[in-house]
C-alpha cells in the first residue's frame, strides 16, 4: 500500500505544478506527518522534491526533472490521452483516472501547455449530446466488476419486438460497437454466447455465485460474430428527394449514391432482407421511393398504410 501511495505521490506531483501537503494528506487519506515521511522517502530515492513555503508553498520536483518516455513520443501521448479520457468520460473508473494521471506525468512541463490544446481541438466521447448518462455509467461500471470477479448477472432483456424476458448470464466483458455498449456474456438460457446492448437491459442485478472461465476471449467471439453470414443479400435500388444529400451520403457513403441532373440522389446498394432494413428505409419518410426490387417497395407501401390507417380512428 505505502509503495502504491509513494508512486500516486511522484505522478501527481509530475503532473501538477506544485502541491501542497494537505491536498496531498487528503487525496491519499493519510495524516500530514505520514505525507512528510513520504516525501522524505522520495527524495531519497533518487526524484527531487523541492519544498516552497508561505502562501503558495507546497511540493514541487525539480524543473528539469520527468520520467524517461523512451521511445514513446510527445504525439504519441497525445493521442493516448485523447482515447483515455473519451473512455473515462463513458466509464467514470478510478483506475482509468489514476492512468491519465501516470500518462501525462510522462510529459516534460515544457510540453503541458500544448498539450492541453490539444483537448481544445480533438475529442473523443462515447456520450450522447443529451442527458448525462450517469444510469449507463452505473450499469457499465457494475458489469466491468463482474466480468473481472467472474460474478453471474442476471437482468430483465427486451428485444427489437419489444418481447422482455430475464436472462442469467456469465459477463465476459463490455464493448463500444458502432454507436452504442454491449455486453458480452454467456447466456444460461441459450448455452450459448451472447451479446446484449445495454440499452435494452433493466433490472440488473449481481448474484453471489461465481463461474468458471470457459477459455473464450472476447476478441474470439467478436471474429465470430464479425463472420457470421447476415443471410442472402438483395440489391436495393433507392430514389430520394435532393434536401436528404447530407443524410443520405452520410448513410450510404459517396460510392453508392449518383446524383441526378434534377438533384434528386440515386442509390444502389445491397443489405441482408430484415426488419432492420424496411425500419431504415421507412426512417427517410415520404422523401424515399423504393424502384427496386418490387416485392420490397409493395412492403414498404404496406407498412406505409399500416401507418396511416392508426391515425383514421
Amino acid at each position: 500500500m505505502k509503495i502504491q501511495r509513494l508512486l500516486g505521490i511522484t505522478m501527481v506531483l509530475l503532473s501538477q505544478r506544485r502541491v501542497n501537503a494537505q491536498t496531498l494528506a487528503d487525496k491519499f487519506e493519510v495524516s500530514l506527518r505520514t505525507i512528510y515521511r513520504d516525501v522524505e522517502t522520495i527524495n531519497t530515492s533518487g526524484i527531487p522534491i523541492v519544498s516552497y513555503t508561505g502562501m503558495d508553498g507546497g511540493y514541487e520536483i525539480m524543473e528539469q526533472f520527468r520520467i524517461d518516455r523512451q521511445i514513446v513520443t510527445f504525439e504519441d501521448l497525445q493521442s493516448i490521452l485523447v482515447a483515455l479520457k473519451g473512455v473515462q468520460a463513458s466509464l467514470d473508473d478510478q483506475e482509468m483516472n489514476n492512468l491519465l494521471i501516470k500518462i501525462k506525468a510522462l510529459v516534460a512541463r515544457s510540453e503541458q501547455k500544448q498539450l492541453e490544446e490539444t483537448g481544445e481541438t480533438l475529442i473523443f466521447d462515447t456520450n450522447l449530446w443529451h442527458g448525462s448518462g450517469i444510469k449507463d455509467k452505473s450499469m457499465l461500471a457494475t458489469l466491468r466488476q463482474a466480468a473481472k470477479r467472474r460474478t453471474v448477472v442476471s437482468f430483465v432483456y427486451t428485444n427489437t419486438e419489444g418481447d422482455g424476458g430475464k436472462r442469467e448470464v456469465e459477463p465476459l466483458g463490455i464493448a463500444w460497437k458502432g454507436y452504442t455498449w454491449y455486453l458480452y456474456a454467456y447466456c444460461r438460457l441459450r448455452s450459448d454466447y451472447r451479446t446484449f446492448r445495454l440499452s435494452r437491459m433493466s433490472d440488473l442485478r449481481i448474484h453471489l455465485e461465481h463461474f468458471q472461465n470457459r477459455g473464450v476471449r472476447m476478441e474470439e467471439l467478436d471474429a465470430r460474430w464479425g463472420n457470421q453470414e447476415t443471410g442472402p443479400l438483395i440489391p436495393l435500388v433507392l430514389h430520394f428527394r435532393p434536401k436528404l444529400r447530407v443524410r443520405v451520403e452520410e448513410a450510404f457513403g459517396l460510392d453508392e449514391v449518383e446524383v441526378q441532373e434534377d438533384g434528386s440522389l440515386l442509390v444502389r446498394t445491397s443489405n441482408a432482407d430484415n426488419r432492420w432494413m424496411y425500419d431504415m428505409i421507412l426512417s427517410f419518410g415520404p422523401d424515399v421511393r423504393v424502384l427496386e426490387p418490387a416485392f420490397v417497395a409493395d412492403a414498404i407501401r404496406d407498412r406505409g398504410e399500416q401507418i396511416a390507417n392508426r391515425y383514421k380512428d
